[in-house]
């Protein structure tokens, strides 16, 4: 049985230098209104599926905490399902936190972004709002416009004439990109917000590079002003680095571990490291392109590319006090990411030395693919229900008596089998009962790709109820076969608060108030 752990007890552990997992298990929306400092959000639908990469080490302390326990406790309960042999709840949750008048604060990736902020007024990044640069390119100016979030947000939306450069890549590839420039040729970086337009100015800045500006507010700043973001860009190639570009990185990154205390690995003391894993938690981050990663990695490395495991430090890292190791193919790429980390005060943080060409230099063999691991107990929750085909959902001789739908509300809107009720996994013992009062109401549980609906099922059996199906492949299979969908939150008769908007789904009064609270 999971043990509880008090306010107080919390708040001491938090402070110490033992290893900890503080996770918030409710929804984004929740977490972002509110949580405890420290806390990384998994979200209770979620655990099955990130928890192990996230906790790898079963052995570590994990809290887990909510609104009021009741959630909690039922997470808790999961994770000694999985393993975790030392999970405690938080008394009274942060209501109870809250009442001891014990801090709290509000928003996503807070380290990240309040180092970000930092780093702008201690280095005096400088910047250039969205007018100045529509006027300068009005005007013809010589203009250099860098993204540096995923090619997935690049494509999406950008910066009018914007090329994709990653914040990973960035060092790595902008010595070829401005060889060329003429000298009065202004570089510009920008990301959504604030955060990773900062970092990467900033590492430009430190390279030497002049006339480099970040773009105060990114796309937001730029939509805000009243300008049109361009969509569907494919200007995402990298560069292949030359010698002399990867040469100029390298030799910054020597630079920088030595100014801020990055260790590098050799390839036995990476072996060494790595038999600490059933002890202690190791993290192990490879910070290449997704394509890079695919092609050969060292085992036991999961992909999280440089520039986002900057802005996502809190869930890169969610156990406190833990070694991280970062690699690429050489050093450069692992050495910047690994300069971040200790700049924002992370203690044991290496770079491997030679990274993946060291590792088969070595005569030891990479591991090939982006292969995501099953949920925990996914095999076993399939044998507890029916698993129904879309078709067999549609024409089904025996009455289906409610529909539910238990991904997030933005899923459900997207759109969902006609007549699904939506209720969220994360709630489902709570909700289920008003909606099917009768155990012997048969139930069809679906989802986005069949995967939480199933686990979702097993828990309605648990729960007692008789005949309980799943749509096999989720509502991807359901609109493959080209069935009806039905669009919208309809039914639901509340805001929901599971769901965090970003970028330009958000209002602008959202924008705005998410600007300020990043400043």
């Amino acid at each position: 049985m999971p043990s509880g752990i008090s306010p107080k007890a919390l708040k001491g552990l938090l402070a110490g230098n033992s290893q900890l997992a503080l996770i918030d298990v409710r929804e984004a929306g929740e977490y972002n209104s509110s949580h405890i400092p420290g806390a990384s959000l998994i979200a209770r639908r979620n655990l099955e599926f990130q928890l192990p990469a996230a906790v790898p080490c079963k052995g570590v302390s994990v809290v887990v905490c909510d609104d009021d326990g009741r959630r909690a406790a039922l997470a808790a309960t999961t994770l000694e399902r999985m393993g975790y042999t030392r999970v405690s709840v938080l008394e009274g949750g942060i209501n109870g936190w809250v009442s001891q008048d014990l801090p709290t604060e509000w928003g996503s990736n807070v380290p990240s972004k309040d180092f970000g902020e930092k780093m702008e007024v201690v280095h005096q990044v400088p910047e250039i709002d969205a007018t100045e640069l529509h006027r300068r390119m009005e005007r013809g100016d010589k203009l250099v416009i860098l993204d540096t979030r995923t090619p997935e947000e690049h494509r999406r939306f950008c910066i009018p004439g914007g090329r994709s450069l990653p914040g990973g890549e960035l060092a790595l590839r902008i010595t070829d990109i401005t060889k060329d420039l003429e000298p009065d040729t202004t570089v510009l970086v920008h990301c959504a917000g604030r955060t990773r337009s900062i970092v990467g100015a900033r590492m430009l800045q430190r390279m030497g590079l002049t006339n480099v500006y970040g773009l105060k507010n990114g796309t937001s700043g730029w939509v805000l002003a009243g300008y049109q973001l361009e969509t569907g860009s494919d200007r995402i190639e990298l560069p292949e680095p030359s010698p002399e570009g990867r040469a100029a990185a390298e030799a910054c990154a020597t630079r920088w571990a030595t100014e801020d205390g990055v260790r590098y690995l050799d390839i036995p003391s990476l072996q060494t490291l790595l038999g600490k894993g059933d002890r202690e938690t190791v993290y192990l981050i490879d910070v290449r392109t997704q394509k890079e990663y695919q092609g050969g990695h060292i085992p036991g490395f999961r992909w999280f590319p440089g520039g986002q495991a900057v802005q996502r430090a809190d869930d890169v890292a969610v156990v406190k006090n833990s070694a991280i190791v970062f690699c690429c193919d050489g050093k450069a790429r692992a050495t910047f990411t690994a300069s971040w980390y200790r700049q924002m005060g992370f203690q044991e943080v290496y770079a491997v030395e030679g990274g993946a060409t060291a590792w088969v230099a070595n005569g030891l063999a990479l591991q090939q693919g982006l292969t995501e691991p099953s949920p925990f107990g996914l095999e076993q929750a399939r044998e507890k229900v029916r698993l129904l085909s879309p078709r067999q959902l549609q024409t089904s001789p025996d009455p289906i008596g409610v529909v539910i739908f238990v991904d997030t509300s933005q899923d459900f809107a997207r759109g969902h089998v006609p007549g699904a009720h939506w209720v969220p996994r994360g709630w489902l013992e709570f909700r289920i009962g008003d909606l099917v009062p009768s155990k012997d109401t048969a139930i069809a549980v679906t989802c986005s790709d069949g995967l939480g609906s199933s686990l979702a099922g097993a828990t309605l059996s648990e729960l007692g109820y008789r005949s309980v199906s799943v749509l096999d492949g989720g509502m991807a299979a359901w609109q493959r076969v080209g069935f009806a969908v039905e669009k919208g939150l309809s039914g639901v008769m509340t805001p929901p608060t599971d769901v965090v908007l970003a970028g330009p789904d958000r209002s602008y009064a959202d924008m705005m108030n998410y600007l300020r609270w990043e400043e």
